[in-house]
């Protein structure tokens, strides 16, 4: 619908991403499904909001490029409008020993987690700010546990951008308050996705759940999905600058558990 806010999902191909961006639209958004590489997946997710009955499109873009962050805005503009709510989901986790990283496998690893949301927030700042014309707006970042207890071993680079962008959020959230913009952060715990698939297996990702997590098993991607979209509405408007764990209380029982 036209007069639907619209919502730009920034890696919104798979996982967490899809997830939100569906729940998006069936709670009414219009959605920009931003992707890197998997195009079909986005289409995907863009069809299923078409038959929710919201506009949904895909669009391609690095969240590490300013170039193509600047085009992504220009897209959304040009096809559904000025953006209402930002989720910076999009990032990546290579596992390494720290001493064996190579320093463009850290510059990639930080660059998409923490100076893509900058730059995407940059954009939608412009856009959103009350002092600039805009009608405010809100920024969900999507952070990790990792980033309370500095992730497992292999996985410090990772848990250190998600610690950075935790910082980024408090800061910002206190920045842009006065233009009518509230920022807000989740950190999903051991979430069920495909993501396992490329490293331990699913089958040691639900063990470690199980042995890992208080509420003894690892979460699914609506349950962040569901967080996020609450961030997002009017029902979280005196909310800014808070960051909620969605973890299953991994953070309270993550030492020597694995």
């Amino acid at each position: 619908m036209a007069d639907a806010p619209i919502m730009i999902v920034t890696g919104g191909s798979r996982g967490i991403g899809s997830a939100i961006a569906r729940l998006a639209g069936e709670r009414g958004y219009d959605v920009a499904v931003n992707y890197t590489a998997a195009a079909d997946r986005a289409e995907e997710v863009a069809e299923d909001i078409h038959k929710a009955g919201q506009r949904a499109i895909a669009v391609k873009a690095d969240v590490s490029n300013p170039a193509e962050i600047e085009s992504l805005f220009a897209e959304v503009d040009s096809q559904l409008g000025t953006v209402d709510v930002l989720v910076n989901n999009a990032g990546i986790s290579i596992e390494v020993p720290v001493a064996e990283h190579d320093p463009d496998v850290v510059g990639r690893i930080i660059d998409t987690n923490l100076l893509g949301p900058v730059l995407t927030c940059q954009q939608a700042i412009r856009r959103m700010s009350t002092r600039k014309g805009g009608k405010g707006g809100a920024i969900i970042n999507i952070s990790s546990i990792s980033a309370v207890y500095g992730g497992l071993p292999n996985d410090v680079v990772y848990a250190g951008s998600k610690g950075g962008l935790d910082s980024f959020t408090l800061g910002l959230a206190k920045e842009i308050a006065p233009d009518g913009i509230r920022v807000c952060c989740i950190r999903p715990g051991l979430i069920k996705t495909e993501i396992w698939d490329e490293g331990m297996g699913q089958e040691e990702a639900i063990a470690m759940g199980q042995r890992g997590v208080p509420w003894g098993r690892v979460g699914e991607v609506e349950e962040i999905a569901t967080a996020v979209l609450w961030m997002a509405s009017e029902e979280a408007g005196y909310v800014t600058g808070a960051i909620l764990n969605v973890s299953g209380g991994r953070e309270t029982f993550v030492r020597g558990a694995g």
